[in-house]
């Protein structure tokens, strides 16, 4: 795990480089927010961030972050950015406070059943798997990210807040950016379809934010280049 003062400078570089995509496209940079993704590394990254400033924490695993979260300041949140298992929802309800991996309606009902058990209003995004690699989760097309949030808008315990996805592994940019541009269309569609806002794209990594921020994303998800190799 590296120092905190070594985090701090990978932070001030990834900061530098979401102004500079922010301003390469016209947009305030505060419309991207920066999820720091603390998942395989100790606890001492999120508390890393949370020392930083930074809201929240992402994890994959849903049992990893059910052992970080105790030890973490009450306030720090945590996100949910892997795949969920049916048997993990009652413990993943208890654990995040975003869930961004909903990809289907058997699952949406799930949280919200056991979120409505909790009291709580749990808002999730939608994944979708907008560049159709058969190795990612998600919907891959319109059609079924439309019914799927059309029935997830009238589960009484969700609040649907947008989309997710997660491109294809490439070196050529122009997959991740072909993906990143799907999904704000399918975003911008649904949510004019649908007569409602869903301002949330979670989109983007260490290597392709860039990609991301210019698409229209409002939430990179940022490991490697805060925290180091894994």
């Amino acid at each position: 795990m590296i120092s905190y003062e070594a985090f701090v400078e990978n932070y001030q570089r990834v900061r530098e480089r979401m102004a500079s995509a922010c301003q390469s496209c016209g947009r305030a940079e505060e419309s991207v927010k920066l999820l720091p993704v603390t998942k395989t590394h100790p606890f001492d990254a999120a508390e890393f961030a949370y020392r930083a400033g930074l809201a929240a924490a992402g994890e994959n695993r849903v049992q990893e972050a059910a052992q970080k979260k105790p030890l973490a300041p009450a306030n720090l949140r945590w996100e949910l950015i892997g795949h969920l298992q049916s048997n993990k929802v009652k413990q993943a309800v208890e654990t995040f406070d975003r869930i961004q991996t909903v990809d289907s309606l058997e699952l949406a009902k799930r949280i919200d059943r056991l979120a409505g058990e909790s009291g709580r209003l749990m808002p999730v995004l939608i994944q979708a798997n907008a560049g159709a690699d058969p190795a990612k989760f998600g919907l891959a097309d319109f059609s079924a990210l439309r019914e799927l949030a059309e029935e997830t808008v009238q589960l009484p315990n969700l609040r649907l807040e947008g989309l997710m996805t997660i491109p294809a592994l490439d070196e050529n940019p122009e997959v991740a950016r072909k993906a990143f541009d799907t999904l704000r269309e399918w975003r911008d569609r649904l949510a004019e379809e649908m007569g409602r806002p869903l301002p949330e794209l979670s989109m983007g990594m260490s290597g392709d934010l860039e990609i991301a921020i210019a698409a229209g994303s409002t939430l990179v998800r940022v490991g490697s280049a805060l925290f180091g190799a894994r």
